[in-house]
């Protein structure tokens, strides 16, 4: 007779995703500050400094002993700078992020984007996420992330996936000149790549794209006598901050239907891919999104000092910490405020919820396509 194992409490969850998290801020430490696999930033910068940190960091809180990271430091070449001699030889690639005025940040990038998607992969249900599928990208493209990385998502759950052209940085401009006109005929020829793509035969059933793109598509194919699920879509992954429990709330209702599941996210160049927890109508439509530790992970700071982090509910900035093999970024503070979340049984470490721009920054901040 077969005896049921006892369920383990989220305080035990929560722990272990601690110690997790604990180990790989050890392994990461070792491994980019020694001399035979680090990378020459980070080599030089502890030369620098007057303590050892492959002695001294044992732990995740022990990180706050690094200054704040600056991301001007992510900005120009040489670019090689950043790749750890431990993966000398291996093709690199090269994400930008930012960039609408200026020099880009740039991010190497060798196996991280595709670890990411993988492990995001298994959070999509295959209800609606057909394993063997067909993919459409409706988002940014050129040195962007997100292009190769849903891509390869859709190939590791054996689809092929579809790409249209998008230079969200044209979009920006046209916003800051006021050029609204040459703004929607430059949307009108995105959707107009999607919608030639989704009837053409191919069997598309899910899409990435971005809140914006998703309105403009809905209607697009509204004006001409289907919709998003009639048109086969059944899944949808979308990111961007526009993600609201109206937007939210509005886009499940008007937009999609029944039929259609879709699964917000929060990601980024540096931290890859925040999965969310399930937006329900009895949640209020709330939007809470949890880092994939212990390959990144989140806090909700301060507003007067970044080294505190608030209590649960409470409001402050996002800041990000990536710790892989190919990237070690300590404390980034993100260009994002929002609410502090706790544990939860999928996601046992804290998340936030409420993202938007960060309000010293927002005024500043053009939104685009997303």
């Amino acid at each position: 007779m077969s005896q049921v194992m006892p369920a383990v409490d989220l305080s035990t969850r929560v722990q272990e995703a601690k110690a997790r998290l604990d180990a790989q801020v050890g392994e990461v430490i070792q491994w980019h500050f020694n001399p035979e696999t680090g990378c020459p930033f980070w080599l030089e910068f502890a030369s620098k400094l007057s303590w050892d940190p492959r002695r001294e960091i044992r732990c995740f809180e022990d990180l706050r002993k690094f200054p704040p990271f600056q991301d001007e430091w992510l900005r120009g070449g040489p670019v090689r700078r950043w790749v750890p001699k431990g993966l000398a030889g291996r093709p690199v690639y090269i994400f930008e992020t930012g960039g609408t005025t200026g020099v880009p940040k740039s991010r190497i990038a060798i196996e991280d984007f595709r670890i990411d998607y993988e492990m995001f992969s298994e959070t999509l249900p295959d209800k609606y996420f057909p394993r063997g599928a067909n993919w459409l990208m409706l988002g940014p493209s050129g040195p962007r992330r997100l292009r190769l990385a849903v891509e390869h998502l859709c190939q590791y759950r054996g689809g092929v996936c579809f790409c249209v052209d998008l230079d969200p940085r044209w979009v920006i401009k046209l916003i800051k000149q006021g050029r609204i006109d040459q703004l929607e005929a430059y949307k009108a020829h995105v959707i107009e790549q999607a919608v030639t793509v989704l009837n053409a035969g191919h069997n598309i059933r899910c899409l990435f794209t971005t809140p914006k793109l998703l309105e403009a598509l809905a209607e697009e194919l509204e004006n001409q006598g289907t919709s998003i699920r009639q048109i086969g879509i059944t899944g949808i992954f979308a990111g961007g901050t526009e993600f609201t429990p109206q937007y939210t709330r509005f886009a499940m209702e008007e937009l999609l239907g029944e039929g259609v599941y879709m699964t917000p996210t929060y990601g980024n160049t540096l931290m890859g891919l925040a999965g969310s927890k399930p937006v329900t109508p009895e949640d209020g439509y709330k939007i809470s999104y949890y880092a994939p530790l212990p390959r990144a992970a989140i806090e909700v700071v301060s507003f007067g000092d970044y080294d505190r982090v608030v209590g649960y509910g409470q409001t402050g900035r996002v800041r990000l910490t990536t710790l892989t093999k190919e990237t070690f970024i300590p404390g980034f503070l993100e260009r994002d405020e929002g609410e502090r979340e706790p544990p939860y049984e999928k996601y046992p470490w804290d998340g936030v919820s409420g993202v938007r721009p960060f309000r010293q920054l927002g005024a500043a901040t053009t939104v685009g396509v997303y």
